[in-house]
């Protein structure tokens, strides 16, 4: 088995529902990303891509079709180049990033592009067929952005609820208070901003032809506690999760380069950071937000090492609640987690979001000289990633 590196990583901004990327279709963003994620391995043949492996966690609107593939005819890669799409739901482009992983170490690819894409805005309203011809009632169009639709009504109903009910369910269950919630919240915000202002994020951003958009559009670097503390709860009229301490809808696309040690070579790129070690695991579709908790622990094993040696975290925030649950659980020095800010400000576009993870996890253990990070992430309906990284450009991959 060969071991298998991130060499690169690019992103779009994360632009807010209805915002700065709502006017661009998701397979153009897809086709943003790999392009410029190819154009950006300054020795790189694109014929030399074994495949293109994207995330997305809709796929019920204009990425439909495979829009790894679209992207792929999009980007104006050579036609020789397959691509294939993914659905663990936000955890889709991770997944994307294991499954590149899995070929490399496996010596079926020595170069793979993976990522993801979402369009939160853009995201249709579908119409079910009618069980029969000529129905004589009302119809109902559902909307596909975010959530569950079209529900079996085999579903046990405790799996189906909202996710913001379910993190009401969690912070419940781990005495997650609203203030701590808030604080999490600023906090994204503040540090998310400045990661931009110390331009953490120059090199991994690309701005989308059309747009204005330069920086994450859901940054607020002028919000406050009073701010967050003066926001209604979302999902219940005694609840503490709000507008302000969830993640918000966004649009975006990521995309990664993942190669073997022979991809050097065929790049003209040095390696990031090695994937030692990774994970999924699945329990209670309740408590999705509690699922990396399990996850970084298998993956910090299969990597041999332990929390102690971890000096990086990026950990999705879907929900503070969610963040704050695991992280107290983990019992790490909160420091460490989400150094450069969290979705709760920089965005969640689900599809995307895994490789932001992923990319800013890698960059941020160049940055520092640490060694080993984790990127992880919850996912709908009980699951939850982790991914470990181990720096190689300061001290050598095991």
């Amino acid at each position: 088995m060969q071991h298998a590196f991130v060499y690169d990583a690019v992103r779009t901004p994360f632009g807010r529902y209805g915002g700065g990327l709502a006017g661009t279709r998701p397979d153009d963003l897809a086709a943003l990303v790999v392009g410029e994620q190819v154009r950006r391995a300054p020795d790189l043949d694109p014929a030399a891509v074994a495949d293109v492996i994207l995330g997305n966690a809709g796929g019920a609107g204009e990425e439909n079709r495979d829009v790894a593939r679209m992207a792929v005819l999009l980007a104006g890669l050579p036609l020789s180049v397959p691509g294939t799409t993914v659905n663990r739901l936000c955890g889709s482009s991770l997944e994307a990033a294991v499954q590149g992983a899995r070929a490399v170490e496996s010596g079926d690819a020595d170069l793979v592009v993976t990522g993801g894409v979402e369009s939160m805005s853009r995201a249709p309203w579908v119409l079910p067929k009618p069980e029969g011809p000529y129905p004589t009632g009302d119809a109902t169009l559902v909307s596909t952005t975010l959530g569950w639709r079209l529900v079996n009504p085999r579903m046990d109903a405790d799996w189906t609820v909202s996710l913001g009910e379910a993190t009401e369910r969690l912070r419940e269950k781990y005495g997650i208070t609203r203030e701590r919630q808030d604080d999490w919240a600023l906090r994204s915000h503040r540090l998310a901003h400045q990661a931009w202002e110390d331009g953490r994020y120059d090199d991994q951003v690309v701005p989308v032809p059309g747009t204005t958009l330069t920086r994450d559009e859901s940054i607020r670097p002028g919000t406050s506690a009073e701010r967050l503390a003066g926001l209604a709860p979302s999902f219940r009229t005694d609840g503490t999760v709000t507008a302000g301490n969830a993640s918000p809808l966004n649009d975006g696309a990521a995309a990664a380069l993942i190669g073997s040690e022979a991809a050097a070579a065929l790049t003209g790129l040095e390696p990031l950071a090695r994937i030692a070690g990774r994970a999924v695991v699945a329990g209670e579709p309740v408590y999705f937000g509690y699922a990396p908790v399990e996850a970084a622990r298998i993956a910090l094993a299969r990597s041999g090492i332990t929390w102690a040696d971890v000096a990086a975290v990026e950990l999705n925030e879907a929900f503070a609640a969610q963040t704050l649950a695991c992280t107290d659980a983990w019992g790490v020095d909160v420091g460490i987690v989400n150094a450069w800010g969290g979705a709760l400000a920089l965005g969640h576009p689900l599809g995307a979001s895994g490789t932001r993870v992923l990319g800013t996890l890698a960059r941020r253990l160049v940055a520092t000289g640490d060694r080993w990070g984790v990127a992880a992430i919850c996912i709908g309906v009980g699951q939850g990633m982790a991914v470990v990284l181990e720096n190689v450009r300061n001290g050598e991959a095991s």
